[in-house]
């Protein structure tokens, strides 16, 4: 199965491309990941990356689409893959669309925007050993100290609830309109992203199990 994770920042896509990963045995590729390794191996678009990179720019989106169908050329991509955090808008989806990228689905986890604030402005981490906590879902055994390192806990810029808020803006600006255009195409399946993380994975796989 070849499928696109989409939805707004926080609502468990890379939980559950991760959980599909391990469940079908085909390969994550989150973006990110993929520029770094690109840059590492030294391939030709890995060294273009470099380049765009250390001028302080950002990847324009011909790059890292040319970038994405080198990497889905890759042997373990044969029997399928996820796509987690691409395309982020409508002209990375045309892009990926006119390279000759073959999608079965593309699955959107949906959350209310204020359920997203809650989740992420609770998140707790450990600067010591990078332990998660969450002041609803994951408490540590002693208030904000880690029960790994007795360090204190602390809130990483990007969940304080003002850098949520404006993630959100953005994600709805650039990316939520890829419900639209997947829908058009027959390709968008809807995961209702739930409280605990079992219920939503059990969604996930209805929502493929077709396509395995």
């Amino acid at each position: 199965m070849n499928l696109i994770l989409f939805g707004p920042p926080g609502a468990g896509k890379g939980t559950q491309a991760e959980i599909l990963k391990e469940r079908f045995s085909i390969p994550t590729i989150s973006t990110g990941n993929m520029i770094r390794e690109a840059i590492k191996n030294g391939t030709e678009l890995g060294k273009k990356a470099k380049a765009i990179i250390d001028g302080g720019n950002l990847l324009d989106d011909d790059t890292v689409v040319a970038m994405i169908k080198e990497r889905l050329a890759q042997p373990d991509c044969a029997k399928g893959f996820i796509l987690d955090g691409f395309p982020r808008t409508i002209p990375q989806a045309e892009a990926l669309d006119a390279m000759g990228v073959v999608i079965d689905a593309a699955v959107e986890i949906t959350l209310a925007d204020e359920k997203i604030v809650a989740r992420m402005s609770g998140r707790r981490t450990c600067p010591g050993c990078g332990n998660s906590y969450h002041t609803l879902y994951k408490q540590p055994k002693a208030e904000g100290i880690c029960d790994g390192c007795g360090t204190a806990l602390v809130i990483r810029d990007d969940d304080k609830p003002e850098t949520v808020l404006e993630r959100l803006r953005v994600y709805h600006r650039q990316t939520a309109p890829l419900s639209a255009y997947y829908e058009a195409k027959g390709l968008r399946r809807v995961v209702e992203g739930q409280e605990e993380l079992a219920d939503t994975t059990a969604l996930m796989m209805k929502a493929v199990e077709d396509l395995a």
